[in-house]
């Protein structure tokens, strides 16, 4: 499996960085005829409660994430919803180990899971986005969904790496 480097995410992030709105819609547009369920998978947050401006935080990491795939090169898999929903348990599991630790032991295991992570860069830009509007508290049931879409995301892109065909 070939992972998005750290020159890849950054290109990506820059690339996303610097487009226009009607650059971005057009891209949001490959993304839904490529990767729709990715897409989807944010849309669906404002039935969660998520506003706009939250919503348009998760785009922006899907955007990223979608560049990230697209510099990389090769033939991506589209992600389905059942590899959506694998990924997400994977996901859940991780979250629902760290529970009942205390403080030291949590940052020691999100630090081996963040390292250890196919997608390691990636994961980190994600996980920056989301600790930016500080959802990592998770203070609400609205919080907790947009973290575990923004992970998911990242996890359905390492799955989808190890079926890509160069």
């Amino acid at each position: 499996m070939t992972a998005l480097s750290i020159p890849i995410v950054a290109d990506a992030i820059r690339a996303v960085a610097a487009m226009g709105l009607q650059q971005r819609l057009d891209l949001a547009d490959r993304v839904h005829a490529e990767q729709p369920t990715l897409l989807y998978s944010v849309l669906v947050m404002q039935r969660f409660g998520a506003t706009m401006a939250q919503i348009e935080v998760l785009i922006e990491v899907l955007l990223v994430v979608f560049t990230a795939m697209k510099v990389a090169g090769g033939k991506w898999p589209v992600i389905t919803e059942e590899l959506q929903e694998r990924c997400l348990a994977r996901v859940v599991g991780r979250a629902r180990f760290i529970e009942g630790l205390d403080a030291p032991q949590v940052d020691a295991a999100v630090k081996d899971a963040t390292l250890g992570h196919p997608q390691a860069p990636l994961l980190a830009y994600a996980v920056d986005a989301m600790r930016c509007q500080g959802w990592l508290g998770i203070k609400d049931d609205t919080q907790k969904h947009l973290v575990l879409t923004g992970l998911n995301l990242v996890e359905c892109v390492a799955e989808a790496a190890t079926r890509r065909k160069r």
